[in-house]
C-alpha cells in the first residue's frame, strides 16, 4: 500500500505541473508577492492544526480539506517567485522554516484531538524531521536531495490530509512514519555514496 500511495502521488505530481504554472502565472499577474502566498499557506495549515487538535465532528475532513489548501498555496509560493523571478534567499528559508512550523503544528493537532497513538505521532514528527535535517546537512557539503526519497514534506502531508477526510488517520500516521523512515534511509546512503573525500 505504502508504494502504491507513492506511485500515485508521483503521477499527480507530473500531471499537474504544467496546471501549476499556468494558475502560478495567475497568481503572480495580482503582484502579491510569493512570501505573502507562503504566509497565506502556513495559515491554512496552522488552521487546519487546530480543528485537528479540537477534535470536532468532521474534524478530519475539516481539517483535511484545510490542510489541502494549504498544501496549494505551498506550491503557489514557488511557481509565483519562478515566474514573476523573484527568488530569494530570504523567500527560501522562510518557506523552509514555515514548511516545518506547519508540520509540527498538523501532528501536535493530530495528537491533542486524540486520533492516533502518542508514540505513533512523536514518531512521525521525528523522523519527518530527521529527513529535513538529512536535507539541509547534506546542502551544506553541496549534495542535492531535491527530489531523492519516496516520502518528502508534501507527500507526507498529502497522505495525512486525504487518508484522514477517509477516516483513517491511524493509518495514515503509520504510512507517514514508513515512508518518512525509507526516505531518511535513501538520503543517508545516497548523500554517502556522493560524499568526496
Amino acid at each position: 500500500m505504502v508504494f502504491w500511495v507513492y506511485h500515485v502521488l508521483n503521477n499527480l505530481r507530473d500531471t499537474l505541473r504544467p496546471t501549476l504554472e499556468k494558475i502560478g502565472k495567475g497568481f503572480a499577474s495580482t503582484g502579491l508577492s510569493a512570501n505573502f502566498w507562503t504566509f497565506v499557506g502556513l495559515g491554512f495549515a496552522l488552521l487546519s492544526a487546530v480543528v485537528y487538535g479540537m477534535g470536532i465532528e468532521f474534524g478530519l475532513i475539516i481539517g483535511g480539506v484545510l490542510l489541502l489548501v494549504s498544501g496549494f498555496f505551498d506550491m503557489i509560493d514557488g511557481q509565483v517567485a519562478k515566474v514573476t523571478g523573484k527568488t530569494s534567499k530570504k523567500g527560501e528559508y522562510l518557506d523552509s522554516m514555515f514548511d516545518k512550523i506547519a508540520e509540527v503544528a498538523i501532528f501536535l493537532g493530530i495528537l491533542v484531538g486524540g486520533y492516533v497513538e502518542p508514540y505513533l505521532v512523536l514518531l512521525a514528527i521525528t523522523l519527518s524531521l530527521l529527513v529535513s535535517y538529512a536535507r539541509s546537512k547534506s546542502d551544506i557539503i553541496n549534495i542535492k536531495l531535491q527530489g531523492v526519497g519516496i516520502g518528502e514534506r508534501a507527500e507526507r502531508l498529502l497522505v495525512i490530509a486525504i487518508i484522514g477526510i477517509i477516516g483513517f488517520m491511524d493509518y495514515a500516521v503509520i504510512i507517514v512514519v514508513i515512508i518518512a523512515g525509507i526516505t531518511l534511509i535513501q538520503r543517508m546512503i545516497y548523500t554517502t555514496k556522493n560524499i568526496k573525500e
